[in-house]
């Protein structure tokens, strides 16, 4: 599933090619996505400019002046910028056309994405306004996080990947970061110091602007924008890497399943 690197480095990717560019056409070749797409996408949209490309957790919020496009590329999804009379290849399910004949072309394989429109104000969407803030944001630090984690028994990684508590931080780089913070992704989050877990913080913020400047992690779903892989996945320390050795120890690092999902640490480094 593409998580916030990857859709970072995709709003980014796509941002200079339509913002500021009219609408004249939309294509739905599928309309049964995770949710069907919004009429409003083939109604409302020709005709409008494109004032901005933002994102919100791993949503891309495509702003007009009547309303927002909210992209989520569920856990098969691309965009990518093409001339649009570039014939579509298979799973490329849907054309927003601009006014100088470049084309955004949504491509989802297993279809657990979503074009939805918003005509209100997007912090009042369903999807968008229980969101916790933003990693990389000032809104995450220390004094918002401590509170967060005393009143929760839950396992630490579980912690982090909620998306109430803060948002985008995914499978790979929960487990990078509780490695670079020296925590069992195991460990109660009210059972932490207030000092580890301001290096968590810290430790969370670190692993995913290195992975956005890197171009997000190659996954065998994703591509950017410009059709090429991320490159974060040659830096991984131990997610992946069961039976192999810690990149700090030498220590073969485990593999356990928390809230369904694999997760991978140092038995040594982490505690």
């Amino acid at each position: 599933m593409p998580e916030l690197p990857e859709v970072e480095t995709t709003r980014r990717g796509i941002a200079p090619h339509i913002e500021g560019k009219r609408v004249t056409g939309v294509i739905v070749r599928q309309p049964k996505l995770r949710w069907p797409i919004s009429a409003e996408i083939s109604t409302l949209l020709p005709g409008l400019r494109i004032n901005s490309v933002k994102r919100r957790a791993k949503y891309l919020l495509i702003n007009t002046d009547k309303g927002t496009l909210i992209i989520h590329l569920g856990m098969s999804g691309s965009l990518r910028v093409v001339n649009a009379d570039t014939a579509p290849e298979k799973h490329e399910h849907i054309d927003i056309i601009f006014n100088n004949n470049n084309c955004l072309r949504y491509k989802d394989p297993r279809r657990f994405g979503c074009l939805l429109w918003s005509s209100g104000p997007i912090g009042e969407h369903k999807l968008i306004q229980h969101l916790g803030p933003e990693p990389l944001s000032d809104a995450f630090d220390i004094n918002d996080f401590l509170p967060k984690a005393k009143a929760k028994r839950v396992p630490i990684k579980s912690l982090i990947m909620d998306g109430h508590i803060v948002v985008g931080v995914g499978n790979i780089y929960a487990s990078e970061a509780l490695f670079k913070a020296g925590i069992h992704p195991k460990r109660a989050a009210n059972n932490i110091s207030k000092a580890r877990l301001n290096n968590l913080v810290l430790a969370i913020k670190d692993i995913l602007a290195q992975a956005i400047e890197q171009g997000g992690t190659t996954l065998k779903d994703f591509v950017n924008s410009e059709g090429k892989p991320g490159y974060f996945q040659q830096t991984l320390n131990v997610y992946g890497r069961a039976k192999q050795p810690c990149t700090n120890c030498r220590t073969p690092i485990k593999q356990i399943t928390i809230g369904q999902r694999s997760t991978f640490y140092c038995p040594r480094c982490q505690h």
